[in-house]
């Protein structure tokens, strides 16, 4: 069990609770139908999805912006693939996609039963490194956004986890002290690192099964937070 004194949870979303590789297939399926993109949906995830992440590290470090996030980890695809396509395309591609990923609200399972128990015990929030166009969206229409009083987004801060500013400016929304407060996500550098960097306690969700050295907690499935909180 964590110290006792902790009144604040703060979520993760993306990879979190709201389980961003299912809902961004199924996004992707819409905008090749709705462009007439004759391709594999399963060869071209395969090959995107990794590029996606290193992406993402890159935009995290402030090394690329997010036009450029949102560009090359679509161009970068396609020269895989072997497809070539305008800046055109790629831009009016990005952008279907942006409007239709928060069109599936799949959750990752027990998401309701350990927002419904926490949210008994403690006050919930959200942190979160997407975009905030479509994060606000995808906490209305997955039918959570209730649970959470407050939702701090990287964009509105100006810098992305794990910077500390953005976990310092979520935790004044919030009006709590770090050490009364818990980050749980699935970035280990992102959510973990950062969190602990601004003082807060953390439990990283590992459903990766990634190796995690001590001193940090990780669990494998969202019920298993029960065991800590």
């Amino acid at each position: 069990m964590y110290n006792s004194e902790i009144t604040d949870v703060f979520f993760d979303l993306d990879h979190t609770l709201w389980d961003f590789d299912r809902n961004s297939g199924l996004a992707f399926q819409r905008v090749f139908q709705n462009h007439k993109i004759k391709l594999s949906l399963s060869q071209f995830l395969r090959e995107y999805e990794p590029i996606n992440l290193a992406y993402w590290k890159q935009y995290r470090e402030e090394r690329i912006t997010k036009e450029e996030l949102r560009r090359g980890r679509l161009s970068e695809t396609f020269d895989v693939l072997k497809m070539k396509y305008s800046l055109e395309i790629i831009d009016a591609l990005a952008d279907s996609y942006i409007d239709e990923l928060s069109g599936d609200n799949h959750l990752f399972v027990g998401t309701f039963e350990i927002l419904d128990y926490l949210s008994e015990r403690y006050q919930l929030h959200i942190i979160t490194n997407g975009f905030k166009e479509v994060q606000h969206l995808k906490l209305r229409n997955s039918g959570i956004k209730n649970y959470f009083r407050s939702v701090t987004t990287s964009e509105e801060v100006g810098l992305k986890k794990p910077h500390p500013s953005v976990f310092n400016a979520a935790l004044k929304k919030a009006s709590v002290a770090p050490e009364k407060s818990i980050m749980i996500g699935d970035s280990f550098e992102a959510d973990i690192v950062g969190a602990n960097n601004a003082g807060m306690h953390t439990l990283f969700f590992n459903y990766r099964k990634e190796k995690v050295s001590p001193p940090f907690t990780s669990v494998n499935e969202l019920l298993q937070i029960k065991e800590y909180l």
